[in-house]
């Protein structure tokens, strides 16, 4: 299967954990975690895992790590 990178704009502490698709390619990810000690991004994989029905270890961040907005690639 082949892998697909979208964009995903991290919203950390959020009260609902959410993602939705605002344009091809393109989602938000609303996480309980706050944005500090990689916390929201380690959510950030276990969410889109979920969402995606994959593996966490298909869920890469492949840019913005320490940034909202992150290139992520799934698969």
């Amino acid at each position: 299967k082949m892998a697909h990178r979208i964009w995903v704009t991290v919203k950390p502490g959020a009260k609902k954990e959410e993602v939705r698709e605002i344009a091809a390619g393109e989602y938000v990810a609303f996480v309980h975690a706050p944005a500090r000690e990689g916390k929201a991004n380690l959510a950030l994989v276990e969410i889109l895992a979920d969402y995606f029905s994959v593996a966490k270890s298909s869920v890469n961040i492949i840019r913005g790590q320490t940034s909202r907005k992150k290139l992520v690639e799934i698969g």
